[in-house]
């Protein structure tokens, strides 16, 4: 990952960027993923089309909301809305372990319902109307 204010590498876990001391979402000069020059306003970055700003890239990768959402309510205890939603890993331990014994599958139902969970390319959950 790269800082978006100087262009520096920085780990994906980096709260502060080592160089020029900002977060490294911050910015707006360079695109996090290839490193590429922005314009301040953009919203992707024009050569790998990854969200700039929280949303979604070119090409709609965003999972669906509600997918997501039915996914958890009715499969949880399985993991499968993790493995809908790209994370792997977390789908395999939940599916191992039932949802946590149930506790993780509702930590998800919630975090899905209050709008703050992320597929594994980061991106926010897409509402479609």
């Amino acid at each position: 990952m790269y800082c978006r204010n100087c262009g520096n590498e920085v780990s994906e876990k980096a709260i502060m960027c080592v160089a020029c001391g900002t977060p490294p979402l911050a910015g707006d000069k360079y695109c996090y993923n290839c490193k590429a020059d922005t314009a301040p306003n953009a919203t992707i970055c024009m050569k790998c089309g990854v969200g700039l700003k929280g949303q979604s890239s070119v090409n709609g990768d965003g999972k669906d909301w509600l997918t997501t959402l039915l996914l958890c309510f009715f499969l949880g205890g399985f993991g499968i809305h993790r493995f809908y939603t790209g994370h792997t890993t977390i789908g395999v331990i939940q599916l191992l372990t039932l949802g946590g014994c149930g506790i993780w599958t509702l930590v998800d139902f919630i975090f899905i319902l209050v709008d703050n969970f992320k597929d594994a390319k980061g991106n926010k959950l897409v509402k479609k109307n």
